[in-house]
């Protein structure tokens, strides 16, 4: 069975007339119109922007926000 569905407050909407028995197994496709582009895509932009932190600055994140000892 296919039947088009609605998503409200992020809950499935079946159509009426469409029971299923509980627990039963459905397969969901998401349409490729509404699927969001990889997250480099989205933010292509903004890569590299950054370039002139400190080398360590992954590792001492809590120092340079929150001036905590550096590791």
């Amino acid at each position: 069975m296919t039947c088009m569905v609605k998503v409200t407050n992020g809950a499935i909407l079946l159509p009426p007339g469409v029971n299923l028995p509980e627990g039963a197994e459905v397969r969901l496709t998401i349409s490729d119109s509404l699927a969001q582009p990889p997250f480099a895509e989205r933010y292509a932009a903004f890569i590299g922007m950054a370039d002139d932190l400190p080398a360590d600055m992954a590792a001492n994140l809590d120092h340079y926000i929150h001036g905590h000892a550096r590791k």
